[in-house]
């Protein structure tokens, strides 16, 4: 009798540590973000009105750079990195989408807006933004696989558990 609930506790881990384990690519299809050239932003978390890096490696191509938080930046041919000002009424905690695009290649990567702004008495002047790259929130970014697995066998181990010690103290009171 012990055996067997020794091999029951031994098979809901290995159950739980399986479905909680990270995928083995965590890269969505339409998602992935490989290009020729290598390109970044340093740092990729800045306050408002702050300076950021732009870097980039191994393009042949004059590279621009755009993004709806500076000015739109293009790099010669030969030149790796540029600076970019930050605008003053982005927004603490948005993020921003960068792209980077070399010849017919583009990529793209994300700019953190950090609380608080480096001349908080600074007016903004009026710019073209391209809007914040901002999610969809929490409860409405559709089902994933893992995490419903992940929920079904947590409810069940918890109804099984129950179930298992209701129908032990039954047998042990002699009901």
């Amino acid at each position: 009798m012990r055996a067997i609930r020794v091999a029951s506790a031994a098979l809901l881990t290995a159950t739980a540590l399986t479905l909680t384990a990270p995928p083995v690519s965590a890269a969505v299809a339409g998602e992935e973000n490989i290009t020729s050239f290598g390109f970044r932003v340093t740092p990729s978390a800045i306050a408002a009105g702050g300076q950021v890096t732009l870097s980039v490696d191994g393009c042949e191509h004059n590279a621009r750079v755009t993004s709806g938080v500076f000015d739109d930046v293009t790099l010669p041919k030969g030149q790796k990195t540029a600076t970019a000002k930050v605008f003053w009424d982005a927004k603490p905690g948005a993020m921003y989408e960068v792209t980077f695009t070399c010849g017919p290649e583009s990529g793209t990567t994300d700019l953190t807006i950090v609380g608080g702004q480096s001349n908080p008495t600074h007016h903004p002047t009026p710019h073209h933004t391209r809007g914040v790259k901002a999610g969809v929130g929490g409860s409405s970014d559709g089902f994933d696989a893992h995490q419903i697995a992940l929920g079904g066998a947590l409810i069940a181990g918890v109804l099984g558990t129950a179930y298992y010690w209701t129908r032990r103290r039954t047998g042990q009171d002699g009901s």
